[in-house]
């Protein structure tokens, strides 16, 4: 039903920049929040940073908090995750999602959301 197509993954050294996109797209549209999540080799999927779409209410991991910022263009239907002060822990590989049930709160589960990009490899180097 929605694509999620992801970009701006790459190589950055520790202490620098990177801004991740995901666009969205589909037939139909109904977000109640965006988040991201990211993966490194054999460890489980974790939460990142999510945004409700009404309103720009954000949440963020306590490991990236005050480094990563979440933002969305509700016309372009798009989300960023600009990301600073990289870490080499950082690395892994980053999905952006979609939840579509109504909640009181920002998801932080990856099983409440419902609609998943590929993901794009993010490599910090030390």
């Amino acid at each position: 039903q929605v694509q999620l197509v992801e970009s701006g993954g790459g190589l950055v050294q520790a202490g620098g920049s990177l801004r991740l996109s995901c666009a969205a797209s589909g037939r139909t549209f109904s977000g109640f929040a965006m988040g991201w999540f990211r993966q490194a080799p054999g460890k489980e999927r974790d939460f990142v940073a999510a945004i409700r779409w009404s309103g720009g209410s954000t949440s963020y991991a306590d490991s990236v908090k005050g480094r990563f910022t979440i933002s969305r263009d509700t016309v372009k239907n798009t989300v960023y995750l600009q990301m600073n002060t990289l870490k080499p822990e950082d690395t892994a590989v980053y999905f952006c999602a979609t939840d579509h049930s109504f909640k009181l709160w920002v998801a932080r589960e990856p099983n409440e959301y419902d609609d998943w990009g590929q993901g794009t490899q993010v490599t910090v180097s030390s």
